[in-house]
């Protein structure tokens, strides 16, 4: 087995083994995956796996999901590390083969230089004098010399060698060379800063930006040799997935609000109860509860959303069934249904199934017994592997298959209704 998968983990989701993403402590780099991750069978395949996990986390965690509150790890937990800064840093030296030289003149604006009088007449604001006529009191000027050139390009080495020592082993076993120059963060922040001043192409200008993003953590981290990209909470991530790839932007309509109503006259209004998602497809209502439960893994009915969550999906369907504005839309029997999302892996299961949405049964409340569909709140299990790989573009398809999977359960179990029951659930 090769260093890459050696490297690579996927979590069991339960105490002490719940971080998803990057850590290292000394020379140890560790990549966590979430739970039911299938990883692939090519280091290839792994190495595009990983880098599609950092990209994950870093739209769907923000700073505060990324702090661990973890003893045993001493790293500020105030530091994010720039994960992306270090892996446009490693991109741009593969890409151009080498270090950053100067191959073309830098401009800057000063008073006084060799003047590029057409870059100084688009760049430059003068002053109108009273005959009308312009002055420049700043100019556009060629500026570069050896010396800087060489800077620039030193610092870029240093880059290239402290991104390599961290995240390098996701491309090759082999480290660059060492830099010459010595760590110098006032220095090279000035430097770079100023070449992002003067820089107008768009690809130094990002690699510059990731170069000071390294070196301001590095201002702030004590100790290089631990650092950690990723979260302890990865249910929020998967609730946002969830919500991404089957949700509506709308759906503060679908939240029922509670209020006091006192004595004395006064009126309190509570928070709205938000359900997590709210999808829509072929005029019907979908409640999806996104829960990061071990069951999907484990088979175990103790892992199951317990009684709190599924009154409060019943709940969530009842007000969206009783609201006028719904059955004026969608008719007196308005059609809500009422799902909780669990992932699992579809390839290597206990269920004997190769699906990507699994109907794996459905939770009943003993005090709603009138049949309609929001009182059965189905169970499904999504292979997380497809879901953190198709939450991009269109998901038509995703969110016809997660439908079909709900609906599932009620055109299995239409024969087992109550007969007065069997219209309100159709």
């Amino acid at each position: 087995m090769s260093d890459l998968f050696n490297r690579c983990r996927v979590n069991k989701n339960d105490d002490g083994d719940r971080f998803v993403g990057v850590k290292a402590e000394d020379d140890n780099v560790v990549v966590y995956f979430p739970i039911g991750y299938e990883l692939p069978k090519t280091e290839q395949d792994l190495r595009q796996d990983i880098l599609h996990l950092f990209s994950v986390l870093a739209e769907f965690t923000s700073r505060d999901d990324r702090i661990l509150p973890m003893k045993k790890f001493e790293a500020p937990q105030s530091v994010d590390f720039p994960i992306n800064a270090y892996l446009e840093i490693i991109n741009y030296f593969m890409e151009q083969n080498g270090y950053y030289t100067e191959k073309e003149p830098v401009y800057k604006t000063n008073d006084r230089g060799k003047i590029d009088w057409s870059r100084t007449i688009k760049r430059q604001r003068p002053l109108i004098q009273a005959n009308g006529s312009p002055v420049y009191t700043q100019y556009t000027v060629r500026f570069s010399s050896p010396n800087d050139k060489n800077l620039i390009t030193q610092i870029h080495k240093y880059c290239v060698y402290e991104s390599f020592s961290k995240l390098g082993w996701l491309f090759t076993p082999l480290l660059p060379e060492q830099p010459l120059l010595r760590r110098d963060d006032k220095m090279f922040l000035s430097v770079l800063y100023e070449k992002m001043a003067n820089t107008y192409n768009d690809r130094d200008k990002r690699l510059f930006s990731a170069m000071i993003s390294m070196i301001e953590y590095l201002d702030e981290q004590p100790n290089q040799k631990q650092f950690y990209f990723g979260t302890d909470r990865f249910e929020y991530v998967w609730e946002k997935l969830i919500d991404r790839v089957f949700g509506i932007k709308d759906k503060q309509n679908y939240f029922p609000k509670t209020r006091w109503t006192l004595r004395t006259g006064k009126k309190k209004t509570n928070a709205a109860l938000e359900p997590d998602t709210i999808m829509l497809y072929d005029g019907k209502i979908y409640v999806l509860d996104a829960k990061y439960y071990r069951f999907g893994i484990t088979g175990d009915p103790n892992d199951l959303p317990e009684s709190s969550s599924i009154n409060k999906q019943i709940t969530y369907g009842e007000y969206i069934y009783t609201q006028k504005k719904f059955k004026e839309k969608y008719g007196e029997d308005v059609p809500v249904y009422n799902a909780f999302i669990m992932p699992y892996n579809a390839n290597n299961n206990l269920f004997s199934s190769n699906e990507i949405f699994l109907n794996i049964g459905e939770a009943t409340g003993d005090w709603k017994t009138k049949g309609h569909r929001y009182e059965r709140v189905q169970g499904i299990v999504v292979d997380i592997h497809y879901l953190m790989h198709h939450y991009i573009g269109k998901t038509e398809n995703q969110i016809m298959q997660l439908a079909k999977s709900i609906e599932s359960a009620f055109e299995r179990n239409k024969g087992a209704l109550p007969t007065d029951s069997i219209s309100a659930v159709v």
